[in-house]
């Protein structure tokens, strides 16, 4: 079970119910940013920082239906996506976003992310998902887009932190 505060609502949940799996660091909470939804990101290595980045991004964005999930079980797919930057801010952002566009562009749904390959200006990761069903999946916030603004990848003790802001 995770709790979330947002504001002034508390937000309870399985993650493994709502997205089918199993998250062994998965941490983000929220912060004040006026109109938008700022996020902090953590992971112990780059590769889980980008993996939480994706589980992050979706479960903003959707939330499963469990009785669906036994009568609109779908074929799950793979998708690899490749995406460049500058840095690892840079190479962040541009993740997320092909992700938002897998989501707003081609209906699609990410429920597990794998990074296969990851360098200082290149990245490739797994998906794994299934198309858009209104039945199964609700959407709960609508994101427009990724932003640079506040955006910032550090190194910490405990692994990366990375805060991103959507623009909702």
């Amino acid at each position: 079970m995770r709790r979330i505060k947002h504001g002034h609502l508390n937000i309870i949940f399985d993650l493994e119910m709502v997205l089918g799996y199993t998250f062994y660091m998965l941490e983000y909470k929220f912060f004040d940013h006026t109109a938008d939804i700022g996020v902090e990101i953590s992971g112990r290595t780059k590769k889980e920082l980008f993996a939480n980045a994706a589980y992050t991004l979706f479960d903003i964005l959707i939330e499963s239906n469990e009785n669906e999930n036994k009568i609109t079980k779908g074929k799950q797919e793979q998708k690899i996506i490749t995406v460049n930057g500058e840095d690892t801010a840079d190479l962040l952002i541009n993740f997320l976003r092909e992700l938002l566009y897998l989501f707003n562009g081609e209906y699609w749904v990410a429920d597990k992310c794998e990074i296969m390959e990851y360098g200082n200006k290149k990245l490739a990761a797994q998906l794994m998902g299934e198309p858009y069903h209104k039945r199964k999946h609700f959407i709960k916030t609508e994101i427009k887009a990724v932003t640079y603004s506040g955006l910032s990848v550090i190194k910490k003790k405990s692994g990366w932190k990375a805060r991103v802001i959507f623009d909702v």
